[in-house]
């Protein structure tokens, strides 16, 4: 017989490691059990099964094992509560779909059984009958959720703790990610974004589209590319001069950032440094200078913010910049913009403010 179908004879079985107590009468055995539809699934060398089961008996009969609880055994990260609670205000919001398998591990406790002519998966209400592989955060913030759901489940039986702990590492690291840019275009697709969210992204849609921006060529909307600012780091550095826009329609936003901008591309030229305003420390600290700069010329030139005049204030700030101000690996758009403020306060006059 092939091991597959040693483990189907096995399935009725008691469990090897559980005592004669554990293994009480049937009439006890089926008060605490509980038996639903599944399917049995293989695929290449392993076999599971899929089911559905209502939150609140999922949350019941799950455990994990954190690694500083259980340094010997223990695989699994630290609960945070702080993104349970997350999934259980949307599950109570009333969106209530997250479609995603969670992936249990049945322990020798559960006393899992599968009849093949029922297409039944039955197993004991025990707290610790199932060890968590895969979606820890849902399963508790199911628990703490007001209302129940469906919830699809993925169930290995007779693992060991190394091939759990294989499909642990899998599961963690075969999977990729969405990326944050994508995740911010479909934001607007589901129409769930915030009156400021939807700002930077018109924002950054006419600095991408229009052939008059400063940062034609130089965006990417929907992933991260080397050379090209993504739609995180733009919204990143817009994020931290807010305050500056307040009411501002993203026409106006533009208009102003854009003339900006281009002033800062033309003093970065005298370093033939032209396209590094790219390079995302450059372009958050570049943003957090913008309200230092547009005050200087709001008070020099009336609040007219013409390339013209941001080029007033900021070409002397770059012709005393030396090449080795410009961004380096590892520094931190804090320190290059904490920089670049004194390097601006250097060269302004109280007399030239006065007489401008």
């Amino acid at each position: 017989m092939d091991r597959d179908t040693l483990g189907d004879l096995a399935e009725s079985a008691p469990l090897a490691g559980e005592s004669a107590d554990d293994r009480s009468s049937s009439a006890a055995a089926s008060k605490n059990s509980v038996s639903v539809p599944a399917q049995l699934v293989s695929q290449g060398k392993h076999r599971f099964y899929a089911l559905v089961l209502p939150s609140g008996l999922l949350a019941q009969t799950c455990m994990v094992e954190p690694r500083v609880e259980n340094p010997i055994e223990g695989f699994q990260r630290l609960l945070d509560e702080k993104r349970a609670k997350s999934i259980a205000k949307y599950i109570d919001a009333g969106f209530g779909t997250v479609p995603g398998a969670v992936v249990l591990s049945a322990q020798s406790r559960a006393h899992v059984h599968y009849d093949r002519a029922s297409g039944t998966l039955t197993f004991r209400q025990d707290p610790r009958a199932f060890l968590i592989i895969d979606g820890q955060h849902r399963v508790f913030g199911f628990k703490l959720a007001k209302h129940a759901v469906d919830v699809p489940v993925v169930i290995y039986n007779r693992l060991k703790r190394s091939e759990e702990c294989r499909l642990f590492m899998d599961i963690n690291t075969k999977q990729r990610p969405v990326p944050n840019e994508l995740l911010l275009d479909i934001r607007r697709l589901s129409e769930v974004e915030t009156q400021a969210d939807a700002l930077l992204h018109d924002v950054f849609d006419l600095f991408h589209n229009r052939d008059d921006s400063a940062l034609k060529g130089l965006l990417s909307p929907a992933e991260r590319r080397k050379g090209t600012i993504s739609r995180v780091t733009f919204n990143a550095a817009l994020r931290s001069i807010k305050g500056a826009f307040v009411d501002a329609r993203a026409e106006e936003v533009f208009a102003v950032l854009n003339a900006y901008l281009r002033a800062c591309r033309h003093g970065l030229g005298l370093h033939n440094a032209d396209e590094q305003i790219a390079h995302p420390a450059l372009f958050k600290a570049l943003a957090l200078l913008f309200t230092n700069v547009a005050e200087r010329v709001a008070d020099r030139h009336g609040g007219k913010y013409t390339v013209a005049n941001f080029e007033d204030v900021l070409i002397p700030f770059f012709k005393r910049l030396k090449k080795s101000d410009l961004p380096r690996a590892g520094m931190s758009h804090v320190a290059l913009h904490e920089h670049y403020s004194k390097a601006l306060s250097a060269g302004f006059l109280i007399k030239q403010w006065l007489f401008s």
